[in-house]
């Protein structure tokens, strides 16, 4: 029997060793492409079928597709990959295609679609396509609906695609394992007709977490609940790119929670109005207004706004420590605690000893600590007035003037006018 550590790091000598799909078969598949860069990547226009206005994935990229046959043919590789969650820190992940998450499907509604998956992972694998409707052996349920997917086999899902909407896609084999280990992605279905409802910009992510030990690069698969390293798209603040927006566009934000807790997503700035569940679209006299919207465990929310206000607006799970990065669980609060007369005694000890947490934890963004290799501080965001304070499930929708239609390009810190920032009561205001 494999250890763990065989278990968890064999996935290189299976892509070596295991190959059923014969040179002919494997002529005859769509190509497979991988993206390692772990910067949003501009959203590709399509090139064939009908149109449709395509997603930006945040930090993330689109699969392309080629069409045989009246047929859109995607090809998904359930592979073992590095991710990087912040510069400092990487991981050992699996995922498809060189990234987890993996890239976003898109296709349009009545699309017949025939997507391939390689499995390139140590073991057997699957896919269910998270809130589509399908033929019954085209679910994705290992042993149930299908033969479990070995390593190196190559199996196709082939069906019709019936409503337009919000869909992820995630594995039913060993999922606790290898979606803990960052097994998922996106499908996003456009509506036929182009026109209903469009908007200007469309952003998607998936909500997840990770539980990764300092100074180690592979999650803990069994962990439940406690975990340490809150994300967005497998990125943590100040690692996630921003949502960059021109000033009057219609702006939709699509997101998908396969972590273990529910989020409380939160935009600054705005009202918003839901406009998508798992179910599908919400009728507009369904629809209804929040600042903030509850995410549940496996679910899909996506809510719309009018991008009316410039400025830098956060957007954040209003779970306080889903906005930080590794938390030691086990350190005891010592607010109001004078350390200073044993921090003495202490440091002759341990030369490295610091005295932390007697005013509360705000000093520690700026703390220059000693740390492990591979290991995230907290709160390391800074901006133009100084350190945000935020390290996991957090990030920004810049809002701005003069943008042309399909630039997201960072636009950099807003520049507020004379006379709108807090100041202090002591200062002459300009």
């Amino acid at each position: 029997m494999p250890t763990r550590r065989q278990f968890l790091h064999g996935a290189s000598a299976a892509i070596l060793s295991v190959s059923v799909v014969s040179r002919v078969q494997a002529a005859s598949l769509p190509e497979a492409p991988s993206q390692t860069k772990p910067q949003t990547q501009p959203p590709p226009l399509p090139a064939n079928g009908p149109s449709y206005n395509p997603v930006v994935t945040l930090n993330g990229w689109s699969l392309p597709w080629r069409m045989k046959d009246g047929v859109k043919e995607f090809h998904l590789i359930a592979e073992a990959v590095v991710r990087e969650l912040a510069p400092g820190m990487k991981a050992n992940l699996w995922g498809y295609n060189g990234q987890s998450p993996g890239p976003t499907i898109e296709c349009v509604e009545g699309d017949r679609v025939r997507i391939f998956v390689t499995n390139k992972l140590p073991e057997h694998t699957t896919v269910h396509w998270h809130g589509v409707r399908l033929p019954n052996g085209m679910d994705g349920v290992g042993g149930l609906t299908q033969s479990h997917i070995k390593p190196g086999e190559t199996f196709a899902y082939e069906f019709v695609m019936k409503q337009s909407g919000t869909f992820m896609y995630h594995p039913h084999s060993d999922e606790m394992v290898q979606m803990a280990m960052g097994m998922h992605g996106f499908l996003v279905v456009h509506p036929r007709d182009s026109k209903r409802y469009r908007v200007d910009r469309d952003f998607v992510f998936l909500i997840n977490a990770h539980d990764i030990d300092p100074g180690s690069m592979t999650p803990k698969v069994n962990t439940m609940l406690d975990f340490n390293l809150w994300t967005f798209n497998s990125r943590v603040f100040p690692g996630i790119d921003s949502l960059v927006v021109r000033k009057g566009d219609r702006v939709r934000i699509r997101m998908g929670n396969l972590s273990m807790t529910s989020h409380p997503i939160h935009l600054h700035g705005y009202h918003f109005t839901v406009t998508g569940t798992d179910g599908g679209w919400v009728p507009p006299s369904a629809q209804w207004p929040e600042v903030t919207i509850d995410v549940p465990v496996g679910a899909m929310r996506a809510f719309e706004f009018v991008a009316d206000e410039p400025g830098d607006w956060a957007l954040h799970c209003h779970k306080s420590h889903h906005t930080m990065n590794a938390m030691g669980h086990q350190v005891p609060t010592m607010i109001g605690v004078e350390q200073q007369d044993i921090a003495k005694k202490i440091s002759g000890l341990v030369p490295d000893y610091m005295v932390m947490g007697e005013k509360g934890m705000a000093d520690m963004g700026a703390m220059e600590m000693p740390l492990p290799a591979n290991t995230l501080p907290m709160m390391t965001g800074q901006g133009p007035f100084g350190a945000i304070e935020m390290g996991g499930m957090f990030t920004v929708v810049k809002v701005r003037e003069g943008l042309a239609r399909n630039d997201y390009k960072d636009p950099g810190w807003y520049k507020h006018p004379d006379g709108t920032v807090a100041y202090r009561v002591d200062d002459k205001r300009a």
